[in-house]
């Protein structure tokens, strides 16, 4: 079925809590539905977004100057393939933690790293969302989409999907747009295989022997409770920075840059990555140049975790965000020479202030 409406709500409809409407809202429950929404698309006036839980979004003006569709597609599907696999087939709408949840409830290994994030399914392909040292895109085996340039539907392989660090072919500029997910499929397995080599995770358990996934569920569900906040409290987009991830010779600058400012002790964290690259925690870099908590308007900077932009006053301005991102931008940038990149989405790009 699909639904339609004009000067639609969005405050609702995404995690910031920024007011915004659209000037069209589109919303389709089947897939069977969606050829008949990219012909809407196609022919729409103004600009086009396809958004899940609007998680990652930042709507940057008080009016969104076209269409917005949203996928309630909610079919899933677990199939036991042998070997200890089942394929988990789900639909682009279903919230991606209650999809969590319910794998961890069946003794599924896979995904219970991934808990508490928001959004919803179809963006876990989109953003390739992870935490914990898990990534949608070690659980994906395929995405099924409608391709609006060959108006058919087509299943993309996950190399197909070309995944990266928080990215997808579905977020390249040559190919933004093109897909409107359906389907996505991940592969997880009934046997035992927790992935606690991250953070605080292997010490929170000294027995293993009888670990579940609704054990490590718990432990990473408290673990983003202490750190991040209360999305029924605080409107947020969760991480709103990348964590950069560079050279080695540009670490070592880094390194250097911090010893000549807090003396040869000072630790820069890193995790080296398989092709020798090295990633720097973002929040390290923000906490280091004396931004956690700072507030511009109604944003700030999460107390306890200064990766986080949110909605402090609960009705700030995304020109609020804005000058904040900036900010942090410009002095992470002057202090360490690294430019931060972001997770969040600006929808439409964001006006000159």
């Amino acid at each position: 079925m699909i639904t339609s409406a004009t000067d639609f709500d969005l405050r609702p409809r995404n995690t910031f809590r920024i007011q915004c409407h659209a000037r069209q809202w589109i919303e389709f429950s089947a897939c069977d539905d969606i050829p008949a929404v990219a012909s809407q698309l196609s022919v729409a006036s103004g600009s086009t977004l396809i958004i899940g839980a609007g998680s990652d979004i930042l709507f940057t003006l008080p009016e969104f100057p076209g269409t917005v569709a949203h996928s309630a597609i909610m079919t899933l599907d677990m199939t036991p393939l042998g070997n200890n696999t089942v394929r988990i087939t789900a639909g682009s709408g279903i919230t991606m933690d209650d999809l969590v949840e319910r794998t961890c409830r069946a003794g599924l290994w896979g995904m219970e790293n991934l808990s508490g994030i928001p959004g919803e399914v179809g963006a876990s392909a989109v953003q390739n969302v992870g935490a914990y040292g898990c990534e949608a895109a070690d659980l994906i085996e395929s995405v099924t989409a409608f391709d609006t340039r060959l108006h058919r539907f087509v299943t993309l392989s996950g190399s197909d999907c070309r995944f990266a660090y928080r990215d997808s072919i579905f977020k390249h500029p040559d190919t933004k747009g093109r897909y409107i997910i359906a389907l996505v499929t991940y592969l997880v397995s009934s046997a035992p295989s927790p992935r606690l080599d991250y953070g605080n995770l292997a010490a929170a358990f000294t027995d293993t022997s009888a670990l579940t996934p609704s054990d490590v569920r718990r432990v990473v569900m408290a673990t983003r409770d202490r750190k991040l906040p209360d999305p029924a409290l605080t409107g947020s987009a969760g991480s709103y920075f990348t964590n950069p991830i560079v050279a080695t010779g540009v670490y070592d600058d880094v390194v250097e840059k911090a010893h000549a400012m807090w003396g040869p002790d000072t630790e820069v964290p890193r995790y080296i990555l398989p092709d020798g690259m090295v990633k720097i925690p973002a929040a390290w870099l923000i906490d280091r140049a004396g931004l956690k908590g700072v507030r511009s308007g109604g944003a700030g900077t999460w107390p306890t975790q200064p990766l986080v932009i949110a909605n402090m006053s609960g009705d700030c301005t995304a020109s609020d965000i804005l000058t904040l991102e900036r900010r942090i931008s410009d002095t992470v940038f002057n202090l360490f020479g690294i430019r931060l990149g972001l997770e969040v989405e600006k929808a439409p790009a964001e006006p000159s202030l």
